[in-house]
């Protein structure tokens, strides 16, 4: 009789994340670095956040912080259920140093579209933005292999954010706080321009 210990189980569990090995800690250090500034507050959000006034003034910083900390613990639950969704989904599509690119272009276009596009907003948080950002450049690399999933996929983020331009945020949104939906366009745009220029993994998940 296989009886299987709750050691291995776990192991079965993280291996199927993508998480295993190197992709592990590198899984848990992420969520870690969402969830730990939520233990200071307000605080964090305040030094954090972006902030159009205090980014004017050279601390350009928070056009990267302002992705780490959010609104409440349950804003911060949903961003961090939604981050490994996307690790589940998309680790092992690219190298991690492509992937640090795809991050790297992402927050650039989300700080940019709304400090160029979005003059009237003053304050932003949440990893929401950037999700969409990696559910984009993860979904092409399975269009480009030709997996049924990557397509379905490409037509639920077409409807989503033409559904969020169009009418505004999804009824179900992030724990009823407002959603800033045009930061999911520019995390969605920045995910496709890093994702164009990158080569995909050739093997499926």
């Amino acid at each position: 009789m296989n009886v299987r210990l709750p050691v291995d189980r776990f192991k079965s569990l993280i291996a199927s994340l993508n998480g295993d090995g190197r992709y592990g800690v590198a899984l848990l250090a992420i969520c870690v670095l969402l969830l730990v500034p939520e233990l200071s507050g307000d605080a964090a959000r305040a030094t954090f956040r972006y902030q159009r006034e205090l980014v004017g003034d050279g601390q350009w910083w928070r056009l990267i912080t302002a992705h780490f900390v959010h609104l409440d613990l349950e804003h911060t639950l949903l961003n961090v259920l939604g981050f490994i969704m996307m690790w589940a989904l998309f680790a092992r599509d690219y190298r991690p140093r492509d992937w640090l690119v795809i991050v790297a272009v992402i927050f650039l276009a989300i700080g940019g579209g709304l400090w160029f596009w979005d003059s009237q907003i003053f304050w932003y948080v949440g990893a929401s933005g950037a999700l969409h950002g990696l559910m984009t450049a993860g979904t092409i690399a399975h269009v480009r292999r030709g997996d049924l999933d990557g397509w379905i996929l490409a037509v639920f983020i077409i409807l989503k954010l033409g559904y969020e331009q169009v009418t505004g945020a999804l009824p179900f949104g992030e724990s009823g706080a407002p959603v800033l939906v045009n930061a999911h366009l520019y995390g969605a745009i920045g995910g496709a321009a890093a994702a164009a220029f990158l080569k995909p993994r050739p093997e499926s998940l």
